[in-house]
């Protein structure tokens, strides 16, 4: 059984008392999915090393921070809003084979994510995780990355168990202007 993705981003102006502009947030979405989506240049490499190589810029790709030799981006199919991974620019697939200097900056990155979704959508908890290989559940385990995912109290509901479909009430390029806001400025994003 396949788990689908259910889009009502624009709900979430909405939920919030804001005007809502839908076909401008549709269109906006609709662009971020296309380009999040594998219609990213023919560039070889994982879909992460495709996106770097690109040309497009941070805001069409959800690229939320980048540092000297890690980045974080939003998941284009997140399991909730403001599910990111934190990453090396270096396409590498084993923790071992990071340098002493991506390593450290890489948990500094891990740990500034946690803090930025934390101020930036409240969450109750948070997961953070590896998946080390595609027996582990790496569906992109060719480029080790880090899921830094918000969790609320009862956010598995009907959608999830009967129609096998998860709803996410905001759309990537809200999440991701949210996430930039809120990202702490002493490791100097940009």
């Amino acid at each position: 059984m396949t788990l689908e993705q259910l889009w009502n981003g624009w709900r979430s102006a909405y939920v919030r008392g804001e005007e809502v502009r839908g076909e401008e947030v549709r269109g906006e979405e609709g662009r971020a999915a296309r380009s999040a989506s594998g219609t990213i240049g023919a560039a070889s490499g994982s879909v992460f090393t495709r996106i770097l190589s690109s040309g497009l810029d941070d805001i069409e790709t959800h690229i939320v921070h980048r540092g000297s030799s890690v980045f974080a981006i939003l998941n284009a199919f997140p399991y909730a809003s403001g599910h990111l991974m934190v990453l090396p620019y270096r396409e590498i697939a084993h923790l071992e084979d990071l340098t002493a200097a991506e390593s450290a900056e890489l948990w500094a990155t891990v740990t500034d994510a946690v803090s930025a979704v934390k101020r930036s959508h409240r969450p109750d908890a948070l997961n953070v995780g590896i998946n080390l290989g595609a027996s582990a559940g790496g569906s992109i385990s060719e480029h080790l990355h880090v899921h830094v995912v918000p969790r609320w109290e009862g956010d598995s509901n009907f959608m999830t168990s009967v129609a096998n479909t998860r709803t996410l009430p905001e759309p990537l390029v809200e999440t991701a202007a949210r996430i930039r806001d809120a990202w702490p400025s002493r490791t100097g994003s940009q």
